[in-house]
């Protein structure tokens, strides 16, 4: 499996690269935002997901992992194959995509090419509990892990809103304003939740 690419820009096109590594081209379909960042001859280093199937070997580009893990995500859900999964990351975000599951906006999700009414519900359904498993910290072992302790829970939702996009002064303020909401005691999914539905208003 090619999981990193590093070579130059070959050549794009409006859904994909050509990365010229040591003289072999490799086509990566990608997303407009990506493409969006690359530039011909240029040195690039793709994140790279990589689908085989009984007919072809396709592989999926990403400047940042987070773009990349949110594929993984969406392509777990029926009916999101890769294209669409690209139409979506397109459309949105890492950080909006975050905030459109975590709020249940289907609307937003529906803007994206190929998603329908019932497909952006099924988004919803299946990856609101994956999201603040996706931002909170976890442990190598895949365990559960303790229940954090306020100071914990606080800085751990600090840096999941930090790797949504959020500035620092931003995401404390975020994070400031649902702890205050939710109370001390409130757990790290539950602090993301509620700054991310207040960053929304």
């Amino acid at each position: 499996m090619i999981a990193l690419l590093h070579g130059t820009v070959a050549a794009l096109g409006a859904d994909h690269a050509v990365i010229d590594v040591g003289g072999v081209g490799y086509l990566v379909q990608a997303s407009v935002r990506t493409l969006g960042r690359l530039a011909p001859d240029a040195a690039v280093r793709l994140h790279v997901e990589t689908q085989v199937r009984e007919d072809a070997i396709t592989l999926f580009g990403f400047l940042e992992p987070a773009e990349r893990d949110w594929f993984r995500l969406l392509t777990g859900v029926q009916g999101v194959g890769g294209r669409v999964a690209l139409a979506i990351l397109s459309t949105l975000a890492p950080a909006e995509l975050a905030r459109a599951i975590a709020l249940e906006d289907r609307a937003s999700l529906a803007r994206a090419p190929g998603v329908g009414a019932k497909l952006a519900a099924r988004l919803v359904t299946e990856l609101r509990g994956a999201v603040p498993a996706a931002l909170a910290a976890v442990g190598e072992s895949g365990a559960a892990p303790a229940l954090p302790s306020p100071a914990a829970a606080a800085r751990d939702a600090l840096s999941a809103l930090a790797s949504l996009g959020f500035r620092g002064p931003e995401a404390a303020a975020a994070v400031a304003a649902a702890e205050a909401a939710l109370g001390e005691g409130a757990e790290t999914a539950a602090l993301v939740r509620e700054a991310l539905r207040r960053a929304a208003r």
